[in-house]
């Protein structure tokens, strides 16, 4: 097992590439059961029949670190592909859409559920308590689903490989609940980005595609906003605030971030 050629670094885990695997290192923040945590949820998720990297193996570094061993998948992600040809990222967008509905198509038994998650998240969350209480009120009325939810699905978790086939990564963050949900993370995600019209025409292809209607699709904007504004960074948490607290999306300006 070599770690001599970095592909990605996120926090506190750094992934590299050893030939045909992919090895993504885990440091000293997680326990040896948050990893085979993880890898039990990909291994789940592989055995759903979607197109996702093949699981070889948890082990450890010669420093004691944890890591998960899967393949290495070569090709262009799909944040690549918009950003090199943007005349074809409207083409790009249905795909994205298309591969997220059959996600939210398979059933999740074994995953944990997303909504405690969401309530804990929230309660945490930078925001008055009568706010807080209402969201928490709010998601309580919402429908418990038992959908497939990635839970951080954006065009840079999506590679194309040459032959065209495309291969979902990242499934760290999987669950199971309300796809809606997991749908206005997409959103979110595009926002964060600095790419507000990308983001609403993701939520209306969303709807249309799904047949939800967008007046329930909006009922989860300020709640899965408020979950995730705890783990952001200063100014993603303020941004995603200022939409938990009712801002409408397009009311909102870019959001200029760098890596802040």
């Amino acid at each position: 097992m070599k770690l001599d050629r970095v592909i990605a670094v996120r926090n506190d885990k750094t992934v590299y590439r050893d030939g045909d695997l992919s090895i993504k290192v885990f440091h000293d923040v997680y326990t040896k059961s948050d990893v085979l945590h993880e890898a039990y949820n990909h291994a789940c998720v592989e055995d759903s029949g979607l197109n996702i990297p093949h699981l070889h193996e948890v082990t450890t570094t010669e420093n004691g670190d944890w890591a998960i061993v899967s393949d290495y998948i070569q090709g262009k992600t799909f944040a690549q592909l918009m950003q090199q040809t943007p005349e074809r990222k409207e083409e790009f967008l249905t795909a994205f859409c298309d591969l997220h509905l059959s996600v939210l198509s398979r059933q999740a038994p074994q995953m944990s559920p997303l909504q405690p998650k969401l309530k804990d998240k929230i309660m945490h969350a930078q925001l008055p308590m009568t706010t807080r209480f209402d969201l928490l009120r709010r998601l309580d009325s919402m429908p418990v689903h038992h959908k497939l939810l990635h839970g951080d699905f954006n065009p840079s978790n999506i590679i194309q490989r040459e032959d065209g086939s495309v291969v979902i990564i990242d499934w760290s963050h999987v669950t199971q609940g309300n796809a809606t949900a997991d749908a206005v993370g997409s959103c979110l995600l595009f926002l964060m980005q600095n790419e507000q019209q990308l983001a609403l025409r993701y939520l209306r292809m969303f709807a249309e595609k799904s047949n939800t209607e967008m007046p329930y699709i909006r009922k989860w904007i300020p709640i899965v906003a408020a979950a995730w504004s705890v783990t952001m960074p200063e100014k993603k948490r303020d941004y995603l605030l200022e939409i938990a607290d009712g801002r409408p999306l397009e009311e909102l300006s870019g959001l200029e971030t760098g890596e802040a």
